[in-house]
């Protein structure tokens, strides 16, 4: 455009000359401007209702700067209040519960317990379950409070029990498959002790000896068939005021070895024995009569 066109075009009521191109309006009219603003509204909407959404997120979700809900962040780890649900495993170091209440893990089913070692393999696990309470490890064990006493302990091959006193209250007793090894057997204070076999037999056996002590009642042995009192090296020594052996035999004379003798009827006797070790009684005179009424030796 020369000058003298831009002066025609810019005065007022001027008149263009014939040939010269109109001018052409610069901006965004019609439909376009129409969707422009709907855009814009509608982001504006957008933005206001995902805010009102994240307020109302933080609100119900309890978002703090320590944590979130039940769940906080302290120095200590992780802290959760009231009932938690996981859906997932959850591996942490260590669990615990505050100091004034108790720590309660409780499940539909069983709770189960794993340990596994740094290749992932199962080396412990603890299981309640509705019915019973299973472990199964290498080695389980019950300690004190102060943890220096092991006062339960099994494995495969010895179950030990160290508290102080082992107390059984079934009517029962304790049944024993196979041997007892123990250094005392004791019952409660005014309670009888009974060792019984009732069908086998009943064998005390130490490398030291065997001692068996009623300090106030009375120790009695009964069986069915023999009783044997075996010493290898040492001797059996009875000390008492009295010792009585009811029920022996009374020998009789054998009239081959002295034909004609006879004994009256007495009540003092003396005490044989027959090299097999059986007792007998024998009428007592001022020599022994054990040979005379050896009748008994000869059936033994």
């Amino acid at each position: 455009m020369t000058q003298e066109q831009y002066l025609l075009a810019s005065q007022p009521g001027a008149v263009p000359r014939p040939g010269s191109p109109a001018p052409y309006p610069v901006g965004i009219y019609g439909w376009r401007k129409r969707c422009l603003y709907f855009f814009i509204l509608l982001l504006l909407v957008t933005m206001i209702v995902n805010l009102a959404l994240t307020v109302w997120i933080l609100k119900v979700m309890n978002f703090t700067v320590d944590g979130m809900g039940n769940l906080r962040v302290t120095k200590e780890g992780v802290r959760l209040e009231g009932v938690s649900e996981f859906l997932l495993p959850l591996y942490v170091k260590e669990v615990k519960s505050r100091q004034d209440s108790p720590l309660i893990l409780q499940s539909d089913r069983n709770v189960t317990v794993n340990a596994r070692n740094d290749l992932g393999q199962l080396t412990g696990q603890l299981t309640v379950g509705s019915e019973m309470v299973e472990a199964q490890c290498q080695r389980f064990e019950v300690r004190s409070e102060d943890g220096e006493r092991v006062l339960f302990s099994a494995d495969e091959n010895e179950i030990s029990i160290g508290t102080e006193r082992l107390r059984v209250t079934g009517n029962e007793g304790v049944v024993f498959g196979h041997s007892v090894e123990t250094s005392h057997i004791r019952a409660e204070p005014f309670q009888d002790l009974k060792l019984e076999s009732p069908t086998r037999t009943l064998t005390l056996e130490a490398p030291k000896g065997v001692e068996v002590n009623a300090g106030v009642g009375e120790f009695r042995v009964s069986c069915r068939k023999d009783l044997t009192l075996e010493s290898s090296e040492g001797e059996i020594f009875l000390n008492a005021n009295s010792i009585r052996l009811g029920g022996l035999p009374h020998g009789s004379v054998d009239p081959l070895l002295t034909p004609g003798t006879s004994y009256t009827k007495q009540t003092v006797y003396e005490v044989c024995a027959c090299p097999s070790g059986k007792l007998y009684l024998s009428p007592a005179e001022s020599a022994s009569t054990c040979q005379t009424t050896n009748s008994v030796c000869l059936w033994s």
